[in-house]
């Protein structure tokens, strides 16, 4: 036995498809071409019920119904047939550019044609006017539409009343005139929700992009800040190291070597640390990438080594720690060395390397708080600092991620101070 799809047995899903297909290139043509749909449209009343008006009636009996209404109504001339059919067809050319004045003319040739005690199989065209109306026109033109078109038939069944019950009759032209008010209503409403979904995809689709350009932006920014304090911090390092080394090649040539492999070492943490951000703004690829592995954001236990790194380079640094910062998250422990690092470099840059650093680092309630203070020149005024520099903006947009505070400024004891409060509150949503 043949088995049969559902599909074969429904068929309405390919049919659907072909009629919207249908549909579609139908509305482009017309986007294209009004002009021919209402000309077809005009052609096909003309075909289907002007020229059976002007043909001659067959030889049905007299006690027939439609013969009997038939009958009853006005005979016109040839040429007043055709006038009369001319103002009831032509007007629908005008149909949806001018609604309303079509539907008027329509109603004005239909009571005419009325009043004379004729009835033409071209006063379908009222029907295709309101219909029009409904759907092309203002909404507020519906309710006068409405009481023309309830006198028009009103007219109408008065007139056959010799051959219809008016009550029938009022029955049947009452409810063609609903069907056509409804159906243009309908198609009309349809046609707007259509619209509304279209322009709320629209919307949608801007508002994606963007939040995308957005979220890279943000991750620009991010990107930059990070690659900021790595650069910054290590070229500092690097440029005392240097500066130290070239100082004692002449007098200590081992402590020269000893700068030359401390510079090796930033450089490689430096390298390192680049690699590191800069791969998160690699596409993922379907092979690994070569090299080592990346190594872990850093934390707050890697601040010794920070402050390693700047005693090599010359200034003291005493560093404290109190409360448990192991339990803080990788975010907050990321801006907390990030901070630090920073405040670290400009020190390198603005105190120079015979100098003496506080750092301390602690957990109190639902804050972090952290203080780095140096001493600053020996032997001189401080120097003068830019309190709104890159570094200090980096500082703050870090320290906003989580609610908290920097204060920067000159200390009691001539140096700088650097203030810096998280809040560790947990907050509603992803960071």
């Amino acid at each position: 036995m043949k088995s049969v799809s559902i599909d074969d047995t429904g068929g309405m899903g390919p049919l659907v498809a072909r009629l919207n297909r249908g549909g579609q290139r139908l509305r482009q043509a017309d986007r294209a071409r009004p002009w021919v749909l209402d000309v077809t449209l005009v052609v096909l009343v003309v075909a289907m019920f002007c020229l059976p008006d002007l043909l001659p009636e067959g030889g049905q009996d007299d006690h027939d119904g439609p013969r009997k209404l038939i009958l009853a109504l006005t005979q016109l001339p040839l040429a007043a047939t055709l006038a009369l059919q001319a103002g009831l067809v032509l007007p629908l050319l005008w149909r949806r550019r001018k609604p309303l004045m079509a539907f008027g003319a329509i109603a004005a040739v239909f009571v005419l044609q009325w009043s004379l005690g004729a009835g033409l199989r071209a006063d379908i065209a009222l029907f295709i006017a309101l219909y029009s109306l409904a759907l092309h026109g203002g909404l507020r033109q519906l309710p006068w539409a409405g009481a023309v078109m309830a006198g028009a038939m009103v007219l109408a069944a008065l007139r056959v009343s010799s051959s219809v019950s008016v009550w029938d009759a009022l029955f049947f032209l009452f409810s063609t005139a609903t069907a056509a008010l409804a159906l243009g209503l309908v198609i009309r409403f349809r046609r707007a929700q259509l619209a509304g979904l279209r322009e709320r995809a629209a919307r949608l689709e801007v508002e994606r992009d963007q939040r995308s350009r957005l979220a890279t932006a943000t991750e620009r920014a991010r990107v930059a800040r990070e690659m900021h304090d790595i650069v910054g911090h290590n070229l500092a390092v690097i440029v005392s190291l240097a500066d130290a080394g070239a100082y004692a090649s002449d007098t200590a040539p081992e402590r020269g070597k000893e700068a030359l492999n401390l510079i090796g070492d930033t450089g490689r943490q430096a390298l390192g640390e680049l690699r590191r951000v800069l791969g998160v703004l690699r596409e993922a690829a379907d092979t690994p990438p070569a090299g080592p592995p990346l190594s872990p954001q850093p934390g707050i236990r890697d601040v010794e080594m920070l402050c390693a790194g700047v005693r090599a380079a010359g200034p003291r640094v005493v560093y404290r720690t109190a409360g448990d910062i192991d339990a803080l998250d990788t975010g907050v422990q990321l801006t907390a060395y990030r901070i630090v690092q920073e405040a670290l470099t400009n020190t390198l840059k603005h105190a120079g390397a015979d100098t003496q650093v506080t750092l301390s680092i602690a957990v109190e309630d639902s804050h972090l708080e952290i203080r780095v203070q140096d001493t600053g020149s020996p032997g001189g005024p401080p120097a003068p600092r830019k309190e709104e520099g890159h570094g200090l903006v980096g500082m703050r947009e870090r320290a906003a991620l989580y609610g908290g505070t920097v204060s920067a400024g000159p200390s009691g004891e001539g140096g700088w101070s650097v203030e810096v409060t998280l809040d560790l509150t947990p907050q509603g949503g992803d960071r």
